[in-house]
């Protein structure tokens, strides 16, 4: 990733903007600063880790020097292009000044708050100045005014804006929680600037001495449980990766028919095949799992059936059938689901692609994952058994065709060679999109995948 010395220095400072580390992102929620005011710095050395719609990266910086200042707070969303630090590079002398790292556009931003609290909300009567101005322009409707009764109302100070009356400043949500609470909105004192009231305040009349007035007994009866479940509710900010990877769920949820089919296996010679694997030296430095031959397998059915590796291109009107694999494995993180992809999947040997996906784990699992780790998927494998799930219907992920669910592995009575025998059985779930893929592809695609589970060994030989 290379990062832009977009800033010129001023008297040798130079200020470092947040750069759009993915494709087309707008904003970062800053994570970790991993360095502080007065510290050395080197070119390249990484400073903080921020979190994207996408992935967690770290940002190494273009400068080397002393760190100057931080300009953006850990938990902070900043939007890209907005300065995160100064460094001085020692080369502008002594009591050089900083650059103004917020530009020219604080001086308009001062006045756009001071705007900001002259305009009313939506929706929620005029603002205070207005209110005092139509209180001023009633003249007696009978002769000259003798003593000027509005001019009492100029002297008295501007600086609180008094809500209008009749319905007090407040957004939605807080009126929606004082419904909810039983607080009338009037009575509360408000503290937001311009005489807005809080949820804040709406928490303290509920529980202070601003009480709300006086109601029927009924009602309070009906208010109490509302009480009792806002105290135990928790509230967690969408953002990040979960706020990415639900709009990619829903967008490809309502845009791509999907059909999902069920397949029962046996996969007793599987599970010996592991067995066998991870005795082999070959196999030493890497970690063996059932989810490595449902790769494989899937992978050998791709190549039969390279039609349920493509994508839609709705601009162009055409099927994009893709001569490689990208294969995704969908991992469950501490931040959201995020779907990493084996380049070339199909090119590599069985050991190599257990080192892949050992190495994919890995950065998954530490919050590493990058933009590019997780483009250009083709196909992708959800392995719902670790939670101990039989099944499911998975979403495709967007821009694939097709997405595989593998189901715990289980003790089952099974029928082989014509005896009830207990056996290790799985269930395969393959989603897949209906404009690309019908149900005739869907399931050869499914069937393969069975029995090269059902036979990995004598698989491998027939198909090469």
């Amino acid at each position: 990733m290379a990062i832009q010395k977009s800033t010129p220095a001023v008297d040798g400072v130079h200020a470092f903007t947040l750069p759009d580390v993915g494709e087309g992102l707008v904003e970062a929620e800053l994570l970790t600063w991993y360095v502080k005011p007065g510290d050395t710095v080197a070119d390249g050395q990484m400073i903080c880790e921020i979190e994207t719609a996408k992935a967690v990266v770290e940002l190494p910086c273009p400068f080397s020097g002393t760190v100057r200042e931080l300009l953006a707070a850990e938990g902070e969303t900043v939007e890209v292009g907005s300065v995160i630090i100064t460094v001085d590079d020692g080369t502008g002398g002594s009591g050089a000044a900083a650059p103004d790292t917020s530009g020219a556009a604080r001086p308009e931003k001062a006045g756009e708050a001071e705007e900001a609290r002259e305009k009313p909300l939506v929706g929620y009567g005029e603002k205070a100045a207005a209110t005092q101005r139509r209180a001023r322009r009633r003249p007696s409707p009978s002769g000259p005014v003798s003593p000027p009764v509005p001019r009492p109302a100029e002297a008295a100070p501007a600086v609180e804006a008094v809500p209008a009356p009749g319905r007090p400043l407040a957004k939605p949500p807080v009126r929606k929680l004082a419904k909810d609470l039983g607080v009338d909105l009037s009575t509360v004192a408000p503290s937001g600037k311009g005489g807005i009231v809080t949820r804040e305040d709406v928490h303290a009349a509920v529980g202070g001495d601003s009480a709300p007035a006086p109601v029927a007994a009924e009602t309070v009866t009906e208010a109490a449980p509302a009480t009792d479940r806002t105290a135990r509710e928790r509230r967690v900010p969408i953002k990040g990766v979960r706020k990415h990877t639900a709009a990619a769920m829903v967008n490809s949820a309502f845009t791509a028919p999907h059909v999902t089919e069920f397949l029962q296996v046996d996969v007793t010679r599987t599970m010996k095949a592991v067995s066998r694997l991870r005795e082999r030296r070959d196999f030493a430095d890497v970690r063996v799992s059932p989810l490595l031959l449902v790769a494989k397998a899937l992978l050998m059915a791709v190549r039969r059936h390279p039609e349920v590796n493509s994508s839609w291109d709705e601009e162009a009107q055409e099927i994009v059938v893709k001569d490689y694999v990208n294969l995704g494995i969908a991992a469950a993180t501490e931040r959201g689901l995020v779907v990493p992809n084996i380049k070339d999947a199909d090119s590599q040997t069985l050991p190599e692609l257990a080192a892949s996906l050992k190495a994919l784990t890995d950065t998954a699992r530490s919050g590493k994952t990058t933009p590019a780790d997780m483009s250009g998927g083709t196909i992708t494998i959800t392995n719902v058994g670790v939670f101990g799930v039989d099944a499911g219907t998975p979403i495709i992920n967007p821009g694939e065709a097709a997405i595989l669910a593998f189901g715990q592995i289980r003790d089952m009575p099974w029928v082989h060679k014509g005896e009830l025998r207990i056996r290790k059985v799985t269930t395969l779930s393959l989603s897949f999109d209906h404009r690309l893929v019908d149900g005739e592809l869907g399931s050869k695609v499914l069937r393969d995948v069975g029995t090269a589970l059902e036979d990995p060994e004598l698989t491998a030989l027939a198909w090469g």
